[in-house]
């Protein structure tokens, strides 16, 4: 199954910046923050998200916040990778599972149509 929760935290371009700034070490917002032409609050939206995903810590040293990268919450991603880019001759084929016999639904009947009605005018509405 698909690590989907990492995968969100990485679609955006912005939170893969912030991964890369954090592999050389932990940062404090301010540097991070620095690195972007963004407001404060979006870079600390994408914070809470990278957290939300446990793929950084966020540490109080002193007023600083420092984060953290955890590399190593990427490892199911990367997993998971391998396995989808596998070639077919190399992937675990799953165990068989006998088809399943499926029953065409049964047809309603149409309503009988009422006979038509003839006005005593001769007209046909």
């Amino acid at each position: 199954m698909p690590p989907i929760v990492t995968l969100i935290a990485l679609a955006d371009p912005t939170r893969c910046r912030i991964l890369e700034i954090l592999r050389e070490g932990p940062q404090p917002v301010h540097v991070l923050a620095g690195a972007f032409d963004i407001s404060r609050p979006a870079i600390s939206r994408h914070l809470r998200v990278l957290k939300q995903a446990r793929l950084i810590s966020e540490k109080k040293i002193g007023r600083e916040n420092r984060y953290r990268l955890h590399a190593g919450k990427l490892r199911p991603v990367q997993d998971w990778l391998g396995t989808v880019a596998a070639e077919p001759s190399s992937r675990p084929v799953p165990a068989a599972k006998p088809p399943r016999k499926v029953e065409p639904m049964p047809r309603p009947k149409p309503e009988p149509r009422p006979a038509a009605v003839v006005s005593q005018m001769g007209f046909d509405f």
